[in-house]
């Protein structure tokens, strides 16, 4: 029975989602924290980016595949390596091909970072992939305070300095080859069938939304058992709304029978 609700909802959920999101983006308050999706906006083109060599490249002529920005600092000492571990147990379990299919792009948020730190961090992230991939598929890059307020506006990436430290969120956000945002995937776990679809659309220059934003509309969270749970009125709710309209539409469209 479940399982059921659980489909019906994702297949009423997910269009009204995607229409939601594409076309009525959220606007963040002054000094709010999160990550403020901002499907189909584009890059803009003069970001540049210091790799774990210390050459200066340009975002733009790096996006030759779909691209998954991870926004990070390397001394972070929370969200960021669990992070960054769950995006190598995707990559490892995925059946897409890291460096052939799509490609990574990890940037530090923190200008006070260097190249060297960027190159600890490729290293220790690399070992944890179990698959053989292209090492060029996973980057590593620090930038200055210029060029990453460009990247960090441009995705809707917002953050607070505490101290030595920050306050954020994290999410691998797909960018298409011309610089299209098409997706996210929030938090620190993923499906490798979230990151197949991710990277499949992104290629197409697809957007929407994935399919773990859309469980998170059908389940909600007990602090109480710490676990997630079906939200049944919620649930209940969409679907009598969703079977009465299609009962209207059939009514509205059925043939009348013509009388003699």
């Amino acid at each position: 029975m479940r399982a059921l609700l659980l489909t019906l909802c994702l297949l009423t959920v997910y269009g009204s989602i995607s229409s939601q999101d594409m076309g009525r983006q959220y606007q963040p308050k002054e000094g709010e924290i999160g990550i403020f999706e901002k499907l189909d906006e584009y890059l803009p083109e003069n970001i540049s980016l210091i790799d774990h060599d210390g050459n200066t490249v340009s975002m733009n002529n790096l996006l030759d595949k779909p691209t998954v920005l991870a926004l990070v600092y390397y001394r972070c000492p929370g969200i960021c390596s669990p992070f960054m571990e769950a995006m190598a147990q995707a990559f490892s379990r995925s059946d897409m091909a890291l460096g052939k299919d799509f490609q990574v792009l990890s940037i530090s948020f923190d200008p006070r970072e260097g190249p060297g730190l960027a190159k600890t961090n490729r290293n220790t992230y690399h070992h944890l992939v179990t698959k053989d991939f292209d090492p060029e598929g996973w980057k590593f890059f620090v930038a200055d305070s210029t060029n990453i307020r460009r990247i960090t506006e441009a995705v809707g990436f917002k953050y607070r300095r505490t101290g030595f430290d920050f306050l954020h969120s994290s999410a691998m956000i797909f960018v298409s080859k011309d610089g299209k945002i098409t997706r996210y995937l929030h938090g620190t776990y993923f499906l490798p069938i979230d990151l197949k679809m991710a990277v499949i659309e992104t290629s197409e220059g697809k957007s929407g939304p994935s399919l773990s934003r859309v469980l998170a509309y059908c389940y909600t969270y007990d602090p109480e058992g710490q676990q997630y749970v079906m939200n049944i009125t919620k649930v209940a709710g969409t679907l009598i709304l969703f079977f009465a309209v299609l009962s209207f539409l059939v009514l509205a469209l059925k043939p009348r029978k013509r009388t003699t």
